[in-house]
């Protein structure tokens, strides 16, 4: 049966579907999954990272331990991660909770100076032992009440239950803010960002136009800074995996909160920011300069581009939809979109593109047959390629790197965009070594 599914003389375009014959919400059947080349752009040890001052320890089986090692070391970051082996005899004679405690102990009492928190995760074969995951928390801040300690999870079967392990990382990234009756009522706090928003955008230089000074986790030096974003008085998110945190974190301090979906359509945008001035009672400005740079860039990068194919995939943005629609309603032939499911806030993009570029293909990342999908780097360097899995599958060195947006939003987002894939389509990437490392902002990366 597995040969059936991955023979080699199957079609390479088999799994693909045009977007108009394209089931909402997923046009893919779940079923077996093959993990690409370029399967980890930003993972839950990048986002732990955020948290400054802290420390990582992660307890499970050695083969999972790969990755996450993999990961701290592309970042130069081992001194702030250590990890602590699940053996077998654990299952079955009742000491997995008694090592966690003392692994972890035993990790924190060589440090020459302790951590201000310690994420602490947890994997699979935890729950699935039944592992009485209370007591272990509750002994390790008893005996160490000076560090802060925040439930994490390494748990691959959340992709298909409830948050995914990166929502759930989002929201623990919070964990710690405590309620406080010092609220700053002109701070606003930014939810769930890998990287910092541009300062450029027109949504940082609205709030400052209103005297609203600005947090944001990417941005705190030292913990201390970290645990001050408990005194925003609102908090905004407007990444589709930052919403969950966002409202925990609203509904635990006793905040207004909003999400405003990252967007690379102009109603949408400006609805956002009413939505956004009317919750702090400013004025709206219409953005008709902003607009229009926007729509320059991407007069500017059509010249360049032209008709050379383009494809998009889900971890460069996740609205990959809506950025498609922008691009095909200004000329841009975009050939190929990644992505193995249509998330919620693609709904109307979803439609829109059935009705007017019924065409476009939409193309599973995870479907085993997608293993001999993968080419190598340059072998297809017609396409530009915005999103590593999307340069991956296509072969192509014209890369646009960025992942979740790239820390571009708005009219700003949408410039900075054009700009890139105009660069991208004139120079090539090293996109095998790119693909190699996981996450932007890396110092083996960039």
């Amino acid at each position: 049966m597995l040969k059936a599914l991955v023979n080699k003389n199957i079609d390479q375009s088999i799994g693909a579907i045009a977007v108009g014959q394209a089931a909402y919400p997923q046009p893919f059947r779940s079923e077996l999954e093959f993990n690409a080349p370029a399967r980890g752009m930003w993972n839950i040890v990048h986002t732990g990272m955020l948290i400054p001052q802290s420390h990582q320890i992660f307890v499970c089986a050695q083969g999972c331990l790969r990755g996450v090692i993999l990961t701290a070391a592309e970042m130069n970051a081992m001194d702030r991660m250590s990890f602590v082996t699940v053996q077998e005899q654990e299952l079955f004679d009742g000491t997995m909770e008694r090592n966690i405690v003392e692994g972890t102990a035993a990790i924190l009492d060589r440090m020459a100076k302790p951590p201000r928190a310690v994420l602490l995760f947890l994997s699979c074969i935890q729950l699935f032992a039944g592992c009485d995951l209370k007591s272990v928390f509750a002994e390790l801040r008893n005996r160490y009440k000076h560090i802060d300690f925040i439930e994490c999870l390494m748990h691959p079967t959340m992709r298909k239950n409830q948050l995914t392990p990166d929502q759930f990382m989002r929201r623990q990234l919070y964990a710690m803010l405590r309620k406080t009756s010092d609220v700053e009522p002109r701070t606003i706090g930014i939810i769930g960002n890998d990287r910092a928003t541009a300062e450029s955008s027109e949504l940082i230089r609205f709030l400052r136009s209103g005297n609203y000074g600005l947090r944001d986790i990417t941005l705190c030096r030292n913990y201390d800074e970290y645990l001050s974003m408990a005194r925003c008085g609102y908090f905004i998110s407007y990444l589709t995996t930052a919403r969950a945190a966002n409202e925990f974190l609203s509904q635990r301090l006793g905040r207004p909160h909003l999400h405003l979906p990252l967007s690379y359509n102009a109603d949408e945008i400006r609805h956002n920011y009413q939505l956004l001035g009317d919750m702090l009672e400013l004025d709206v400005p219409d953005f008709a300069e902003d607009s229009a740079a926007a729509e320059a860039a991407l007069r500017q990068a059509y010249k360049v581009i032209r008709n050379r194919p383009v494809a998009i995939d889900y971890t460069a943005t996740l609205r990959s939809l809506s950025l498609a629609r922008l691009l095909l309603d200004n000329g841009f032939n975009v050939e190929r979109i990644y992505t193995d499911v249509i998330i919620g806030e693609e709904a109307d993009d979803f439609t829109y593109l059935q009705q007017h570029y019924p065409q476009v293909m939409l193309y599973p990342t995870l479907h085993p047959r997608m293993r001999f999908a993968v080419m190598a780097p340059g072998s297809n360097d017609d396409f530009i390629a915005i999103g590593q899995k999307a340069a991956c599958y296509t072969g192509t060195s014209h890369l646009v790197n960025i992942v979740s947006g790239g820390g571009w939003y708005g009219f700003d987002g949408i410039r900075q965009l054009a700009q890139a894939m105009q660069q991208a389509a004139l120079n090539r990437s090293d996109v095998k070594t790119l693909i190699q490392h996981k996450g932007w902002g890396c110092e083996s990366c960039l």
